[in-house]
């Protein structure tokens, strides 16, 4: 009889352990490190040295299988990041970076597949814009997971990412200071076949490179600070002229408080914040001081200002038989994407500041044009249909890319990218 009580009192106990263990379970938590969390707001609270990172309390799920992140502001860098991970993914690395991970990152529009080396993947995303993520579909027994992205409500792409038994919960990562961000755990991303119709595009897919520039159909808008000279706002064309098409224009729909707009061409991997025409490999008309810029900071007197409605133009006139590197080679931009030189970015952007990044890229550009020199190419440019000079230019590998830079709040310029197509 003992030895029953005593069995009983010991299966007692361990129901009672049960019970208080379930009855402690807490629920479950979101997790961050150096980051600054208001409601939905994010801030970034460390040193520009360290990741700061968000993981949401909850994985996704079917009843809950798409989130959105709006960018408040870029900061120093715009290192913000969007993605999924695992429930105790590393809060000092950024989504994407580690296994069971991935993540499009705003700063580059890489997308990170569970390995700290990114592949090219959709457009930069500067302030305002909206980074969506969900889940497409499930393969439990593939363990395999679809996640997609999406920017401003328009879907990106997708990747499959290797499943985890708890699931992939949202998390948001920062890496400089100054960096904000909004979360919307209940965002819902609905596109109706009607509205697909009625989407506007984007003429993202004409622009390789944007940085606090937003475009909106033909419309680039500056989004940046325009504090000082270093919050310089720039888009690049996807591909470079040539012989076929030579020219492109700009129109200033509005002039912002400034007029801190420039109107060139520049080498493909110019630096993101140095205006055309300020460093080596461009050449550009300003409009505010109706100067030329070639390779230098100090511009020469070359036509008038240009205000609000004006026109500006910018071609080159090849000479006869003038075949450029790889003109019939399709997207030169994604066959440069693959050079050697551009793998070795992985996470550069984070990790080195902006004057070391500049320094690397001007003694890339002194490299270039000694190894350029000879190729010239006469430079021109127009304002409302008058043409308003010349400059001979050397041409660097891969050629000239039609590029537009802004610096003010509140400047908009609409471009046409083949004026001359008919």
């Amino acid at each position: 009889m003992d030895d029953i009580n005593l069995h009983h009192r010991f299966l007692n106990w361990r129901r009672r352990i049960r019970e208080r263990e379930m009855g402690e379970v807490r629920p479950a938590q979101e997790r961050f490190m150096r980051l600054l969390k208001n409601g939905d707001i994010l801030s970034y609270q460390g040193n520009s040295d360290e990741v700061g990172c968000y993981v949401a309390p909850q994985p996704l799920s079917k009843g809950t299988c798409y989130f959105e992140v709006t960018i408040v502001d870029t900061g120093l860098r715009g290192t913000i990041a969007v993605g999924l991970v695992p429930r105790f993914y590393r809060l000092d690395h950024q989504p994407g970076w580690l296994p069971y991970s991935v993540a499009y990152h705003a700063v580059n529009g890489k997308l990170y597949n569970g390995n700290p080396l990114g592949q090219q993947f959709g457009p930069q995303c500067v302030r305002g814009d909206r980074i969506g993520c969900g889940i497409h579909s499930e393969n439990p027994a593939a363990g395999i997971t679809t996640v997609f992205f999406t920017k401003n409500g328009r879907e990106v792409g997708s990747a499959e990412v290797p499943g985890t038994t708890e699931g992939l919960f949202p998390a948001v990562g920062m890496h400089s200071l100054g960096e904000v961000a909004r979360v919307d755990l209940q965002a819902q991303w609905l596109l109706e076949e009607d509205e697909s119709m009625m989407m506007v595009d984007s003429h993202e897919d004409d622009w390789g490179r944007l940085f606090d520039v937003r475009a909106s159909g033909t419309l680039l808008e500056y989004v940046g600070k325009g504090k000082s000279i270093m919050d310089v706002g720039l888009a690049q064309a996807r591909q470079p002229l040539t012989t076929r098409c030579h020219y492109f224009e700009v129109e200033i729909v509005d002039a912002g408080e400034k007029c801190y707009i420039a109107l060139g061409l520049a080498r493909r991997d110019y630096p993101k914040n140095r205006h055309p025409g300020w460093s080596r490999g461009s050449v550009a008309y300003h409009a505010d001081d109706g100067k030329l810029f070639h390779g230098s900071g100090v511009g020469d007197a070359f036509g008038p200002r240009c205000l609000k409605g004006d026109i500006m133009g910018c071609g080159i006139m090849f000479p006869r038989d003038y075949i450029l590197d790889g003109e019939a080679d399709g997207d030169d931009w994604e066959r440069l994407e693959d050079q050697p030189r551009q793998e070795g970015i992985q996470n550069v952007l984070y990790l080195n500041d902006e004057g070391e990044e500049e320094e690397e890229e001007e003694e890339g550009d002194m490299e270039m044009e000694r190894g350029q020199e000879g190729r010239k190419v006469a430079v021109f440019f127009t304002r409302n249909g008058k043409l308003m000079g010349r400059r001979e230019v050397g041409v660097p590998l891969g050629g000239l890319y039609p590029t537009v830079g802004m610096l003010s709040s509140g400047e908009k310029v609409k471009v046409d990218l083949h004026p001359l197509s008919g």
